[in-house]
C-alpha cells in the first residue's frame, strides 16, 4: 500500500465515523478506544491525512 492509499483509508475511516456521529450519535473511534489519548491521537492522524490531502489537491508536486 502506497502513501496515498493509507491518506485515502484515513480518510475514509473519518468520513464514516463522522458520518455516524451525525446520524446516531455514534463515535466508533470512542467506542473502539475509549476516551483516551490514543483517541485524540486518531483524530490528529486524520486531520494531518486532510491537511495533506487537501495540500497535495491546491498545490502539491504534480506527477
Amino acid at each position: 500500500m502506497d502513501t496515498k492509499q493509507l491518506i485515502a483509508w484515513i480518510l475514509v475511516i473519518g468520513a464514516v465515523n463522522w458520518g455516524l456521529v451525525g446520524l446516531v450519535n455514534m463515535n466508533i473511534v470512542e467506542t473502539i478506544f475509549g476516551a483516551s489519548i490514543i483517541t485524540k491521537i486518531v483524530y490528529i492522524i486524520i486531520g494531518l491525512a486532510g491537511v495533506y490531502k487537501a495540500y497535495m489537491m491546491v498545490g502539491g508536486k504534480k506527477k
